[in-house]
């Protein structure tokens, strides 16, 4: 079973879009009192059998059972009658919000931290119908039950054989642009992608955003900081207005617009920057960062305005979509630590260090030097399993990797250092 999700803009009326942030809202506070239920069931079972909690005490009884999906989910009829509001959101909507809440829950206890958080207002920005009767897109419209005809930007049209599953509504920029993510599955089987030639290791910096072993570079965009003056104006306007009036709801609005524009510049550099990528290689290794260690830093700010997470991802998601083979390697020890300094004359034009053994033409700069060496380790701590494991068992026998010859050559002569990562050994 093979999903794949297409994102469209839609261009709902002012009658639709105030409908729809309607909805939102109410699926926001059947979120909130589901949550509320769940949390409240865990605090009663928190004080020991034999003595009571001195700050409060939660009523329910100890026979209660505990608020599951299924219990929750029965007790939507009932909540309807109760608040009538309800009514006017689609039931299976309803439903999938407290899914969604049990979803988070269940992510919850298999990483044993981060308990599942209540939703403020503006924080809830997306429902899903899990079930659509009849193909809901024709033409330039899509058909949203309740909702009605919507118009959307067909930008690519869904591929024959695919069957629609379900569409997920979403606002972005504080409830002025939407959006339809459509689900669609089709019953094939994609083999899986194999490694082969040729192949490049990236390493991926701050100075530089990216270096590939075959001396390529992308600079960084910088995306975060070449609008940070203008955000900043903005800011600065929107804390002299009072808020919740008008003119502090457009000040709001004038921000948004400018981190959506931000967001929008950054994922389109790196699309950009991983089919440039997959139109070089058929296999790619990257190292597979500690995303979330690199933001809490002394150089925070630069990684999260590089996303190199969400690069990764991305990456990831175009080698599959082109048929290329994408592999993480452990990115502890690519960088070399060499800086030994070695004195020679103007009439040598090439550095040779005697400890690394490394050589390189004197004018290339020492940053540029690392980073290339260091998409070069990456390259080889990938190919060294995939050695391992014989696939490339179609290359000629004097191939190791993807040109074992030239490899064996640079890592026996000038390019190795004798470290914890070891020379390569020779499959044939």
């Amino acid at each position: 079973m093979l999903t794949i999700n297409y994102t469209y803009r839609i261009y709902p009326n002012t009658t639709q879009q105030t409908e729809l942030l309607e909805w939102i809202e109410t699926c926001r506070g059947v979120y909130n009192y589901a949550l509320r239920e769940l949390k409240d069931w865990m605090a009663s079972r928190k004080c020991p059998a034999d003595r009571c909690s001195l700050e409060k005490e939660y009523t329910i009884p100890a026979d209660e059972l505990f608020p599951s999906y299924h219990r929750q989910q029965n007790n939507l009829p009932k909540a309807k009658k109760q608040f009538p509001h309800l009514g006017k959101v689609h039931s299976q909507v309803l439903q999938t919000t407290i899914r969604r809440v049990y979803d988070t829950w269940e992510a919850f206890q298999k990483r044993g931290y981060g308990f599942p958080r209540f939703n403020k207002l503006g924080q809830f920005k997306s429902f899903v119908f899990p079930q659509l009767k009849n193909n809901p897109i024709s033409g330039h419209t899509i058909k949203l039950p309740t909702i009605g005809k919507v118009p959307i930007n067909l930008h690519r049209s869904i591929p024959n054989g695919f069957a629609l599953k379900s569409v997920r509504v979403g606002s972005k920029v504080r409830g002025t642009q939407w959006y339809a993510v459509v689900t669609i599955t089709s019953d094939v089987s994609v083999p899986e992608i194999e490694p082969r030639s040729p192949c490049i290791g990236i390493d991926l910096g701050l100075e530089r955003f990216l270096m590939a072993s075959d001396s390529s570079v992308e600079e960084s965009p910088q995306c975060f900081e070449s609008m940070q003056s203008k955000l900043k104006l903005l800011q600065h306007r929107a804390a002299r207005k009072q808020k919740g009036s008008k003119n502090w709801e457009k000040a709001q609005l004038a921000i948004a617009r400018v981190y959506h524009r931000i967001a929008n510049r950054r994922q389109d550099f790196h699309l950009k920057t991983a089919h440039k990528l997959c139109d070089r290689a058929q296999t790619i290794f990257a190292e597979d960062l500690n995303v979330k260690g690199l933001r809490r830093g002394m150089l925070r700010e630069d990684c999260v305005d590089a996303a190199f997470g969400q690069f990764l991802s991305l990456t990831e998601g175009v080698c599959w979509k082109r048929g290329v083979y994408f592999a993480k390697v452990d990115p502890n020890g690519t960088r070399p630590n060499c800086f030994a300094m070695v004195s020679k004359g103007l009439n040598v034009r090439e550095h040779h260090c005697p400890d690394c053994r490394d050589r390189t033409h004197r004018d290339t700069p020492p940053a540029s030097l690392r980073e290339r060496v260091a998409a070069e380790m990456v390259l080889h701590r990938g190919l060294e399993p995939v050695s391992r494991q014989r696939l490339w068992e179609n290359e000629s026998a004097c191939q190791v990797g993807l040109s074992g010859v030239d490899d064996l050559d640079r890592w026996r002569g000038a390019r190795t250092s004798n470290r914890e990562i070891g020379k390569p050994a020779l499959y044939l």
